[in-house]
């Protein structure tokens, strides 16, 4: 589905973009100033993501990742990147679609943390250290966490937004 489906209110924009296979956390704003600062790479307002790869992440990896990696439109900046415990995405809402699952193949969880956004960016660092994306969810933008902003439940449920502070998020 795309947003013009979900009946937001008139003047409403996207700040930022997601791809169709990625999901999470998208900035919906009236005020323009706010999606500029969030989205115009020279405020590099940091952008978190739950990155599900195929492979064991190890220390050299997610070093590179740290590091900066070399992709064919030039080098990326250094990130921001560890790995998560099965306990902290243990309350992520299932995918639909699910991922393969592969007996032989393990995967793993990591946190990156950029400030620049280019097309498909987080996919293609994690291919370039030898670590392909299975899953893709953006969990922050800048100030605003998905995870904070469900109330009692421990994540606002796909496709649904709430109105936060004047923004609806």
């Amino acid at each position: 589905p795309t947003l013009a489906g979900f009946g937001l209110p008139p003047a409403v924009y996207a700040a930022g973009r997601l791809d169709h296979d990625s999901e999470g956390l998208l900035l919906l704003t009236d005020d323009g100033t706010l999606a500029n600062r969030l989205t115009d790479p020279r405020h590099k307002q940091p952008k978190t993501y739950w990155v599900q790869v195929e492979g064991d992440p190890q220390p050299e990896q997610v070093q590179a990742l740290r590091a900066g990696v070399v992709l064919n439109d030039g080098p990326t900046r250094p990130a921001q990147a560890r790995r998560l415990a099965p306990e902290e995405v243990a309350t992520l809402w299932p995918r639909d679609p699910p991922v393969r699952f592969r007996k032989t193949v393990p995967d793993a969880w990591l946190e990156l943390v950029i400030g620049e956004g280019r097309n498909r960016q987080v996919r293609r660092m994690t291919a370039a250290v030898g670590l392909p994306t299975l899953r893709l969810v953006r969990v922050g933008i800048g100030g605003h966490r998905l995870d904070a902003m469900g109330g009692t439940q421990a994540w606002l449920s796909p496709g649904h937004w709430q109105r936060v502070g004047g923004s609806l998020l």
